[in-house]
């Protein structure tokens, strides 16, 4: 069985569901579908989840939503009028959405969520009754049904071990099942939606539990590029890559999807093969394990991500003093800010930080407590501050890795904060200015791709 987990770019109309339909009937072995809530069909168009949004400001604002209702119902009147499904499943979709307001929310999180899934609900509902409609067979995976169980945290739940357990009772038949992506149903019978990448995590929790053979996840790209087009045109496509490459060039700002909306497919060992929607007969890319994986190149791919900055630490024999560094994580647990990494030398120290979680006032007192606590020599903020990864399963292989990744950059006088290379040795980070930061991936890409043919 196939695990197929579809994007809202890919379910935005009629003509948009009419493709997915065309894939699902392609492959006898997609039989499992998820799909995320309708996402715009053009320029300047709406996302129904952000439509839902907006819906339920307005009723806890108090204000008029009667248009917002109007104009979430007509996305899916477009659908039903579309395959000319029966009037009742349109009446029911339209009574689903006008009953939001008056459902009992524990709270106002629970509120947006309850709103916010329905994009996700309505979209996995229709899509099962057009495809019974065609003659296609299938069952709608209704979460509260089949008890796809999450906790408790309104709009940022994680799974429970009990929805594997509960999925196992769906054997591989030849019913198709059509699960809606985002959320899950608490053991106080409450919708709480996943907070990033949400129908993803859904399509990688369905995958494990169903012990798929592979997990499709549709996209509106082609596959997994070397580097980010918009940094470089053309660039190369990735075709196969291990579960860890993935993770990492996600953290670093690949954008196909989180690195933890995979985690329940990696820990199933399950293959996830990344394929455009419009184009479903291309390869795409292949993300496998490791152990299942044979590098022929260096360098997998490159990413950058900004919006960091880092505190820079100096004092004699830092190195020898006893706790030292549990002193700083004292001071940052005190102000609830976590640090991305902490490399270190002899009399130096370098903490880098998501600027999303500070603010000036937070690191004046940070820097206050640290220089009463422990009175270093030198202390300092780095300021627009990015970081750059370069991966590879291959760089293993080679001792010339990181000279030949620095190399392009101290040609170009791009100043290097900090090299930090993991214990598994296919990742090297690297800190820049902001500024420099397209153009360190640029000379990275083009020392070890020529023409989108890999140097050796």
């Amino acid at each position: 069985m196939k695990v197929v987990k579809f994007g809202g770019s890919s379910l935005a109309d009629g003509n948009h569901f009419e493709q997915i339909i065309k894939i699902i009937k392609a492959d006898p072995e997609r039989k499992a579908v998820v799909v995320s809530a309708p996402g715009t069909r053009f320029k300047g168009d709406i996302k129904v989840t952000d439509l839902l949004i907006q819906y339920a400001n307005a009723v806890l604002a108090n204000e008029d939503y009667q248009e917002l209702q109007q104009a979430i119902i007509a996305r899916y009147q477009n659908i039903t009028e579309h395959f000319q499904l029966d009037s009742s499943i349109l009446a029911k979709i339209t009574q689903t959405i006008k009953q939001l307001p008056f459902q009992n929310y524990p709270n106002d999180d629970y509120l947006m969520a309850g709103f916010k899934a329905q994009g996700e609900y309505l979209n996995a509902y229709t899509l099962s009754q057009v495809l019974n409609q065609i003659g296609i067979k299938t069952k709608f995976m209704d979460p509260r049904k089949i008890g796809f169980l999450v906790s408790d945290k309104a709009q940022d739940a994680h799974v429970l071990p009990d929805t594997y357990d509960n999925l196992e009772k769906y054997p591989n038949t030849d019913i198709h099942l059509i699960f809606p992506g985002f959320f899950g149903i608490t053991k106080d019978n409450q919708i709480a939606t996943f907070s990033r990448g949400g129908s993803d995590i859904t399509g990688s929790i369905v995958a494990k539990g169903l012990n798929a053979s592979v997990y499709e996840n549709f996209t509106d790209v082609n596959a997994i590029y070397s580097v980010d087009p918009h940094i470089v045109k053309d660039p190369t496509s990735i075709h196969v890559m291990t579960y860890r490459e993935m993770r990492e060039l996600s953290y670093a700002g690949f954008s196909v999807f989180h690195d933890e909306t995979i985690i329940p497919a990696i820990e199933a060992k399950i293959p996830i093969n990344v394929k455009n929607t419009s184009h479903p007969e291309l390869p795409g890319t292949m993300i496998i394990p490791e152990n299942e994986f044979e590098p022929t190149n260096l360098i997998t791919g490159v990413a950058s991500s900004k919006g960091f900055s880092a505190l820079y630490l100096h004092r004699y024999l830092l190195n020898k003093e006893v706790g030292f560094t549990l002193k700083i994580l004292q001071i940052l647990y005190k102000y609830d800010v976590s640090y991305e990494h902490m490399p270190s030398g002899i009399d130096d120290l370098t903490i880098i930080f998501d600027n999303k979680q500070l603010t000036p006032a937070k690191k004046e007192k940070i820097c206050a407590e640290i220089n009463a606590a422990l009175h270093p020599d030198q202390l300092e903020w780095i300021d627009n501050y990015a970081i750059i990864m370069i991966v590879g399963e291959g760089m293993q292989k080679s001792s010339a890795t990181i000279e030949n990744i620095i190399r392009p950059l101290t040609d170009h006088d791009i100043k290097i904060h900090m090299i930090n290379q993991g214990a598994s040795k296919i990742a090297l980070m690297l800190g820049t200015d902001d500024a420099d930061a397209e153009k360190s991936v640029k000379l990275i890409y083009q020392h070890f791709f020529d023409n989108n043919r890999i140097v050796n």
